[in-house]
């Protein structure tokens, strides 16, 4: 009978159960609804250049310019590109951590990952201001 009851109370030294130790970064959930929030704009973003597209009549450069020279389109391009990124580095940074063990490295690979996600970012938004 004692053996059960340090087996349900997980008393044994075992990592398991309510009184396990919890290390990391507790990501989870924030990231989770992160991944979804930004995938819904993604979404919405690409279902109103399809409808622009199907609806259109100037397929020039210059009608497309007109589309991207509109304010509310300029600020709906850049809150999609800044959703982008971070769905992009929340997907890529698990990778870093799922997958490369050394940590020097995969701090090294994250800085690089944050560091050209950030220079897209500002390759963007000057692209999108020049329009």
């Amino acid at each position: 009978m004692a053996d059960l009851n340090v087996a349900n109370n997980h008393n044994d030294g075992s990592n398991v159960g309510p009184k396990r130790l919890v290390v990391g970064a507790h990501y989870g959930l924030r990231d989770w609804l992160a991944q979804r929030v930004t995938a819904v704009i993604m979404v919405l973003y690409t279902a109103t250049l399809l409808i622009a597209f199907l609806t259109g009549q100037n397929f020039t450069y210059e009608g497309w310019a007109g589309l991207f020279a509109r304010q509310w389109f300029k600020l709906f391009s850049l809150v999609t590109l800044a959703g982008l990124f971070f769905h992009a580095w929340v997907g890529v940074r698990d990778i870093w951590m799922d997958y490369v063990k050394a940590v020097g490295l995969r701090l090294t690979l994250q800085i690089i990952s944050i560091v050209w996600l950030v220079v897209c970012a500002a390759w963007a938004v000057q692209i999108l201001w020049s329009v």
